[in-house]
């Protein structure tokens, strides 16, 4: 009788394993396709949502230079940096933008500059820039060369960024010859040269 008692038990026992067992797989079954649900309306929710399409785009310009420019980069092409002066006010533009704001006229008498001038402002820059070969930090400045009256954004390249400095004196680097073309990217960047600073409020243009 014992026996008896003891083979029943056994199989109550694998039964209510098996029934476990089985409600395990259910249970887990059922949880799957709750997730699948949730997954598909939370997508569905989302695309509600958007009310705009994603779509890579690439856009080309071709930049025409009006005839002051064209000058100034033919010269720039030679190792040259030429402006433009005004005839009635005498103030120097470079690059040359093919008249005075100041006075409304022509500035068709072009100046001979040399590639020296100081830093009027600058900027530390932290964030990298896509495509650019340059790491962060570094200086991009508003370069105020000797004889013009406006300035012109460019590097500064040589240098601890600490130690940049408003009125400090620079000149260009230019790239080897072979590699000049037409553009201000002729000249790679410019550095500090052991010149006494300038004080910038000294450049704030009179008229002659």
């Amino acid at each position: 009788l014992g026996d008896v008692y003891k083979r029943q038990a056994k199989t109550n026992l694998e039964k209510e394993i098996d029934d476990l067992r089985d409600k395990h797989e259910n249970d887990m079954r059922l949880s799957d396709r709750m997730t699948r649900e949730i997954s598909s309306l939370r997508k569905m929710s989302e695309e509600e949502k958007k009310d705009y399409a994603e779509s890579p785009i690439n856009l080309e310009y071709h930049y025409t230079a009006g005839s002051a420019t064209t000058r100034f980069l033919n010269q720039v092409r030679e190792g040259k940096i030429v402006g433009q002066s005004c005839p009635k006010c005498s103030a120097v533009y470079v690059p040359p933008r093919g008249s005075c704001p100041r006075c409304g006229v022509a500035t068709n008498i072009e100046v001979p500059l040399i590639d020296k001038g100081c830093i009027e402002s600058f900027t530390i820059v932290h964030i990298p820039i896509p495509g650019n070969p340059i790491v962060p930090p570094y200086v991009c400045a508003m370069i105020r060369l000797d004889g013009a009256n406006i300035s012109f954004l460019h590097l500064i390249q040589g240098i601890d960024v600490e130690e940049i400095r408003i009125g400090m004196r620079i000149q260009a680097v230019w790239k080897p010859k072979d590699e000049w073309t037409h553009s201000l990217e002729n000249i790679k960047w410019f550095t500090p040269i052991d010149e006494p600073d300038v004080d910038v409020a000294t450049l704030r243009f009179q008229e002659s």
